[in-house]
């Protein structure tokens, strides 16, 4: 009888070992190391039969693009992520935090998707019946739309040969298992092979195919790091549930740019795309509250304003409280020093609170002087100007850079209604607007008086 091996897989980075680590030694994760029983699988004839067919080496010039062409999805937010529309034989990975709305947007693409295409929507999780009843609070009614529900991938792999429709949704990758391996679906090895499959149906039968995806308690993508190389495009939901407002960004996309976000509101008929995020984000703004400013970021061609909160109040115990939300806590922790050290305003004995308003995530640094000027206004109880739109980065000895696309951003400002817009200095040059006062500054303090 043959010996039964057994390995240690990282869950985070796919890392093989013989034998147990309580560290990863790849990727460094602490008890990720997970036991499965180590199995060679035979790929099958059909499989086999689809690598031979790509054996064959071609010249770059002989390889054409002219029947290249992208579906369009119905949903101009969802095509601007993907780069224009569905690429054929594209594998896209779509992730999210549970009831996020993946299941939702995926049945209500089908609708539209479904008077040219015929689309199988394979689901592990749920029943025929709840997909139906789920599809008739969405309105989804199309005759080109078929169900299956569906855990083993070579059988799902098998209909999508014999079927060949235009396009294939997979819910979800988590749950869909390999018969040939002794894990669990979910797994390590589970979550690769089948991806892998799934993969190689995709481009032989040039089908592009949706994949959900779970998420770890971090946020990512439960499974290895693997799966995400694997795929075309990564695109993941953003927000918070208790919020209507959902950003669809592109982590990874080999057919368009990865700047691009698409903004949607949950409704109770789906999600709906908003075409004007900055009147959503701005709604229900205070005023006259200190601590509150607007300002203008740049996500991939679009500019969007969104509402900057900051809270100063004072610490009750011996270490101050940092918290930021929507914004990287380490650059606000640099913000904290600079304005200490360079502009004169004590946060020390402050517990400090950042929030960006609807769920937006903010990476650009060109927000970081509307965080100041809403920190130093309520740390001074001073509100700020409502009809202001501050933008700019702060430098490490307190100075005010410029940023991009300034006029974009100016733009942007005018068109809703904003009169005042305090930008840096060196940005002036160049930026051509009447219906508003633009005033440059260089340094922290000069902000504050501006808006004050």
């Amino acid at each position: 009888m043959a010996k039964i091996k057994s390995v240690y897989i990282c869950s985070e980075c796919g890392y093989e070992s013989p034998k147990w680590y309580g560290k990863c030694p790849s990727c460094g994760e602490w008890n990720t190391m997970n036991e499965e029983i180590k199995e060679q699988t035979k790929a099958s004839s059909k499989t086999s039969s689809i690598r031979r067919e790509f054996a064959k080496p071609f010249a770059i010039n002989e390889i054409t693009t002219d029947d290249e062409h992208r579906y369009d999805t119905g949903s101009k937010e969802l095509n601007r992520v993907l780069g224009g529309g569905i690429v054929k034989g594209s594998l896209i990975l779509l992730g999210g935090d549970p009831g996020i709305g993946k299941s939702t947007v995926l049945m209500q693409i089908c609708q539209y998707l479904g008077d040219t295409l015929r689309i199988l929507y394979v689901s592990g999780e749920e029943s025929k019946r709840q997909l139906k009843l789920r599809a008739i609070r969405l309105g989804v009614d199309s005759p080109n739309l078929f169900i299956m529900t569906e855990t083993d991938v070579e059988v799902v792999c098998e209909q999508i040969r014999i079927e060949k429709p235009d396009l294939v949704m997979i819910d979800s990758i988590q749950t869909m298992n390999l018969t040939e391996l002794s894990s669990s679906p979910g797994s390590v090895t589970q979550v690769r092979e089948c991806t892998n499959m799934l993969m190689r149906t995709a481009k032989g039968c040039d089908i592009p195919m949706f994949v959900v995806g779970h998420v770890n308690k971090e946020g990512s993508i439960a499974g290895p790091k693997v799966l995400e190389h694997i795929v075309d495009t990564v695109l993941h939901f953003e927000g918070d549930k208790q919020m209507s407002c959902r950003i669809l960004r592109a982590v990874k996309n080999r057919y368009g740019s990865t700047n691009e976000i698409g903004v949607f509101e949950m409704t109770d008929k789906g999600l709906s795309e908003v075409e004007n995020p900055s009147v959503m984000l701005l709604s229900g703004r205070p005023s006259g509250v200190s601590g509150t400013c607007v300002t203008c970021t740049i996500e991939g061609s679009r500019p969007i304003l969104a509402e900057t909160q900051g809270l100063a109040t004072q610490s009750g115990y011996g270490n101050a409280r940092r918290m930021a939300t929507g914004y990287d806590y380490n650059r606000l922790s640099m913000l904290l020093a600079v304005l200490e050290k360079r502009a004169g305003y004590y946060f020390s004995n402050c517990d400090t609170y950042i929030n960006i308003v609807g769920g937006l995530r903010v990476d650009e640094p060109a927000i970081d002087l509307s965080i100041a000027m809403a920190l130093i206004s309520s740390l001074k109880d001073a509100p700020v100007d409502e009809k202001s739109v501050v933008f700019g980065e702060i430098g490490l000895a307190g100075e005010i850079r410029s940023v991009s696309q300034a006029q974009m951003r100016v733009n942007e400002a005018v068109r809703l209604g904003f009169n005042k817009i305090i930008l840096p200095y060196h940005n002036l040059k160049g930026i051509h607007c009447e219906e508003a006062k633009l005033i440059g500054v260089k340094n922290i303090r000069e902000a504050f008086e501006a808006i004050s």
